[in-house]
């Protein structure tokens, strides 16, 4: 269906790298090291909606990156009643980035189809995530050698949907628009951020989330087979 693509545009976090289990593993260390006695399956449950929420209100620059750093872990260990001083809160939310890329778990059939695309694709990125984190998770799960660019939000100063930062990673890129397809696992900001601006996108529903109507979603990586 893709077979006139060019250029693969990948989102980082939740469609390469496994995120949620990186930062389960993360937090485990943490709340070690802290002596927070908190069930991790507890903490999670409530820090992860009210971690997506935040990076929502980042990606909307309604808030800065400080803010979502702090605010997540506040927010988390007010509801579950936790009493934790801000300046221990501002100690983990740093430790946290400090320790995140130590653990470099992929998500299930990543490096196959890295490997499978690279054959006759030229591979990228486009990530929201921090600057200061995204090239070490490249690096250290072994995969930036797949990738000719990566564009990062806070290099370009806006983040997706915003179509400036597709502008950008197509101009990095040296790519056409229409033999371009970016993949990721977030609708707002992946998928319908590529396609307002004009770009063919792919799903990887990750979260099993309702789909619109014309959206074109996988659930495991190596499905991309049948389209590229």
């Amino acid at each position: 269906m893709y077979h006139s693509k060019r250029h693969i545009f990948f989102d980082l976090d939740h469609t390469l790298w496994d995120f949620d289990r990186n930062s389960a593993l993360t937090f485990k260390r943490l709340f070690k090291r802290h002596n927070i006695s908190i069930s991790l399956d507890d903490f999670l449950k409530v820090y992860m909606p009210i971690n997506l929420n935040y990076w929502k209100l980042y990606r909307e620059e309604k808030i800065d990156k400080s803010r979502l750093r702090f605010a997540r872990l506040s927010d988390s260990f007010s509801a579950l009643n936790l009493d934790i001083s801000p300046s221990i809160i501002n100690v983990i939310s740093d430790e946290y980035i400090e320790y995140l890329t130590n653990y470099n778990y992929l998500i299930e059939g990543s490096l196959e189809i890295l490997e499978y695309l690279s054959v006759n694709y030229k591979l990228h990125i486009i990530t929201n995530g921090f600057k200061e984190v995204q090239h070490c998770k490249l690096i250290k799960s072994g995969i930036s050698n797949y990738f000719e660019t990566v564009t990062n939000s806070e290099t370009v100063g806006v983040k997706k949907p915003n179509r400036k930062i597709f502008d950008h990673a197509l101009c990095l890129a040296n790519a056409d628009i229409k033999t371009s397809l970016m993949i990721g696992d977030n609708l707002e900001a992946d998928i319908l951020g590529s396609i307002n601006m004009g770009m063919d996108a792919l799903f990887f529903n990750y979260h099993n989330d309702s789909i619109p109507d014309g959206i074109i979603s996988i659930k495991n990586l190596l499905e991309l087979k049948k389209y590229l």
